[in-house]
C-alpha cells in the first residue's frame, strides 16, 4: 500500500470493465486533466479474457503522463454463480432479450467494495464509473451507491466517493463524447468468438444500436459479419 499523492492534478480511479462505457469515461477524463488509476476486476467471467485483451489496447491507444497502469484485482465469483451463462458461455441472452436478462446478482457490490478499499489503502480520493441513465438493476440506483459508499467508509474509517458522471446520459450520448476516441479497442460482448464480438448477444445489439441512432460508424469488427 502507498499513497499516490506525487502531483497536483485531480486523481479518479476508474472502474473499467473494457466495455464501451468505462473506455469513453476514462478518456473523457484524461482529456480533462485528471490523473487516472485504471482498476480492473477479474471475475472469471466468460468473456472477460477478451475484455482484458481490449483494456490494454485501448490504454496503450490513449497513453499519457497522467495515465497510471492498469491494476487488477481478483474477485471469483464461480462458487457463487455455478453454472450461470456468464461462467459457461452457454444460452447468452440473445439480441432480443431485454436489459433484464443480462443482470448478474451483486455485480457492484463485487465490484465496488474491492474498488473503493483499493482506493482508501492508496489515498486516490474518487472511484468514478460508467452507470448509464435507465439502468433497470436494483445495484445501481442513486440510493444503492450512496448506501455502499458509506457503508465502506464507515468499516475503514474513509472518504473515498464514488463518482457517476454518465448517470443521466443514455448509451448514444457516451457514444456522441467518445466518437473521437479509439473504442474499436472497447468490448461490448458476452459471447466474444475468437477476439471478435458475437454480433449475435444483447450487448452485441445494444452497442449496435447506439452507434446506429447516433450516425457514427461502428469501428467494431463482428464475427458474424
Amino acid at each position: 500500500m502507498k499513497s499516490h499523492k506525487k502531483s497536483s492534478d485531480p486523481v479518479q480511479a476508474v472502474l473499467c470493465s473494457g466495455g464501451l462505457d468505462s473506455a469513453v469515461l476514462l478518456g473523457d477524463l484524461l482529456r480533462q486533466g485528471v490523473r487516472v488509476f485504471p482498476l480492473f476486476i477479474r471475475c472469471g467471467l466468460y468473456w472477460e479474457k477478451t475484455e482484458l485483451g481490449c483494456l490494454r489496447r485501448f490504454l496503450r491507444a490513449v497513453r499519457c503522463d497522467r495515465l497510471e497502469p492498469l491494476t487488477i484485482l481478483d474477485e471469483p465469483v464461480a462458487n457463487l454463480y455455478d453454472e450461470h451463462w456468464s461462467i459457461t458461455g452457454q444460452n447468452v441472452p440473445g439480441a432480443d432479450t431485454p436489459d433484464e436478462a443480462v443482470f448478474l446478482p451483486g455485480r457492484n457490490v463485487l465490484l465496488l467494495a474491492k474498488s473503493l478499499l483499493w482506493c482508501h489503502l492508496h489515498e486516490v480520493p474518487a472511484l468514478a464509473l460508467g452507470s448509464l441513465k435507465g439502468n433497470p438493476f436494483p445495484d445501481a440506483t442513486p440510493a444503492f451507491f450512496d448506501a455502499l459508499q458509506n457503508v465502506v467508509n464507515q468499516a475503514v474509517e474513509g472518504h473515498v466517493v464514488i463518482h457517476r458522471p454518465f448517470a443521466g446520459m443514455k448509451k448514444t450520448e457516451v457514444v456522441l463524447l467518445g466518437k473521437d476516441l479509439p473504442l474499436e479497442h472497447s468490448l461490448s460482448c458476452i459471447r466474444p468468438i475468437k477476439g471478435l464480438h458475437c454480433g449475435q448477444c444483447n450487448k452485441c445489439a445494444e452497442r449496435q444500436l447506439a452507434f446506429e441512432r447516433v450516425k457514427v460508424p461502428d469501428p467494431t469488427t463482428y464475427a458474424d459479419s
